[in-house]
C-alpha cells in the first residue's frame, strides 16, 4: 500500500468519525445522552491527539489538500442526505458553517498575526446589515451583494485599525470591545436601520431561484429549503479554509507569525508590522462580512440583540478551544459550543452554567486547545538527489 494511500484512507477515517458524531449530535434528542456525546467527543479528540491520530489526519490533509477537500464535501453531502427533511438540524449544521468562516477570519487576526479581536460579532452584523440594505434597496445580484457586504465590514475594519496600530496587548482588546458595543449601541437608536426591532432580510435568490423554496426530489421527495443555504455556508466555509491554510503555508503567513512573536524582531528584519496587521484585520473582518451576509438572508430577520459582546467571546472562545492558530481546530470547536447549548434547551438556564463549566475545563486541563498548531516547518526536508 502506497504513503498516498494510506494518506488518503487516514482523512476518509477521520471524517467518517467526524459524520457520525455530527449525525447522532444534531439528531439525539434526550439531555444525558447529548451531554455523554460532547463529554466522549472532547475526551476522544484528546486522547487521539496523544497518541499522534489528529496528527497523522492532519499531516496527510496537508499532503494532499485537493484530495481532503473532496472528502470533506462528501462527509458534508453525507451529513445534508441523511438530515435532508430535519429543518432544525439543517438550520444548525449551515450556522456551525458561518461561524467557522468567521473564526478563521480571527484565526487570521489573533492566532496568525497576533491581534486580539473582541469585536468579531460587530463585523459580522455588518455584514448582515449591509446585506439587508443592498438586497431590499437595489437590484444586485445577490451573490454579489454577499462580497459587497464583506468589503463593507473590511472598509469599517480599516479605519478600527488606525487606533489598533498605536497600541499593543490588552489595550488592543479593550479598542475592540469598545467598537462592538458603539455598534450595538448605534443600530439600537437608528430608527433608520430598523432599531431595537431590527430588519427583514429577503431571501437569498440565485438564477431566479428563490432559497427559501424547498427542493423537491421527484414526486415523493421534499428536502428542507434549509439544505440550499447549507451548501451555499459550507462553499464559503471551505473556501475560507483553503485560502487561510495557503496563507498558512506561505511568506505571507511566515510574516503573521514574526509579527506576533515578536514586533520588534520583525521590525529589524525589514518585515512591515503595520502592513501585515492591516492585512490580516481586513482580511478577517472581510470573512466575517461574507459570513454575515448569509446568515441574514438565511435567517429572514435581524435586530441588535444578535451582535453582542456575548457573541464575540462565543466567537473568541471557539478559536481558543480548537486550538489558537489552527484552522482545522475551529471546526469541532464551533460544533460544540454552538449546538451543544441548543440541545440542552430542556434543562432551561441549566444549560448555559453546563456550557460554561465545560467551556472551563477544557481550558483549565487542555489549555493550548483541543487541536493544537503544529509546529511550523521552516525547512523543507531534503531529499536524495
Amino acid at each position: 500500500m502506497g504513503e498516498r494511500t494510506r494518506n488518503l484512507i487516514s482523512v476518509a477515517l477521520g471524517l467518517a468519525m467526524l459524520t457520525g458524531f455530527t449525525i447522532l449530535f444534531l439528531e439525539i434528542e434526550r439531555q444525558w445522552e447529548i451531554a455523554a456525546l460532547a463529554v466522549a467527543a472532547i475526551i476522544g479528540l484528546i486522547v487521539f491527539r496523544r497518541f499522534g491520530a489528529t496528527d497523522r489526519v492532519e499531516g496527510a490533509a496537508v499532503a494532499h489538500p485537493c484530495s481532503a477537500i473532496i472528502l470533506a464535501l462528501l462527509a458534508t453531502a453525507t451529513v445534508a442526505a441523511v438530515l435532508y427533511d430535519a429543518h432544525f438540524a439543517l438550520l444548525m449544521l449551515a450556522t456551525v458553517a458561518l461561524y467557522v468562516t468567521v473564526c478563521l477570519g480571527l484565526t487570521i487576526q489573533f492566532g496568525y498575526a497576533g491581534i486580539v479581536n473582541f469585536a468579531g460579532a460587530a463585523f459580522f452584523g455588518i455584514g448582515c446589515y449591509a446585506t439587508a440594505v443592498l438586497a431590499t434597496h437595489t437590484g444586485i445580484p445577490h451573490l454579489l451583494i454577499i462580497l459587497l457586504s464583506g468589503l463593507a465590514a473590511a472598509l469599517i475594519g480599516s479605519i478600527l485599525i488606525l487606533p489598533i496600530l498605536r497600541t499593543r496587548g490588552h489595550y488592543v482588546a479593550l479598542i475592540t470591545i469598545a467598537f462592538g458595543i458603539l455598534f450595538k449601541t448605534f443600530l439600537e437608536v437608528n430608527d433608520t436601520l430598523g432599531g431595537p426591532q431590527g430588519l427583514k432580510v429577503p431571501p437569498m435568490i440565485l438564477f431566479g431561484r428563490s432559497f427559501n423554496d424547498p427542493i423537491r426530489i421527484g414526486e415523493n421527495i421534499e428536502a428542507s429549503f434549509y439544505l440550499n443555504y447549507v451548501l451555499l455556508a459550507v462553499a464559503l466555509a471551505v473556501f475560507a479554509y483553503v485560502m487561510v491554510r495557503r496563507l498558512e503555508k506561505s511568506w505571507i503567513g511566515l510574516s503573521f507569525d514574526a509579527v506576533r512573536l515578536d514586533e520588534t524582531a520583525a521590525s529589524v528584519f525589514g518585515i512591515g508590522v503595520a502592513r501585515w496587521k492591516i492585512f490580516a484585520f481586513t482580511l478577517g473582518n472581510l470573512l466575517a462580512g461574507m459570513a454575515g451576509a448569509v446568515y441574514a438572508m438565511m435567517t429572514g430577520f435581524i435586530a441588535p440583540t444578535s451582535f453582542t459582546f456575548g457573541d464575540s467571546l462565543i466567537l473568541v472562545s471557539i478559536v481558543i478551544l480548537g486550538g489558537l492558530g489552527n484552522a482545522l481546530g475551529v471546526i469541532p470547536a464551533a460544533l460544540l459550543l454552538l449546538v451543544l447549548p441548543e440541545k440542552l434547551q430542556m434543562i432551561q438556564e441549566y444549560r448555559f452554567l453546563l456550557y460554561s463549566l465545560l467551556v472551563i475545563a477544557i481550558l483549565l486541563f487542555r489549555p493550548q486547545g483541543l487541536l493544537p498548531r503544529r509546529l511550523r516547518a521552516y525547512f523543507g526536508e531534503r531529499r536524495p538527489a
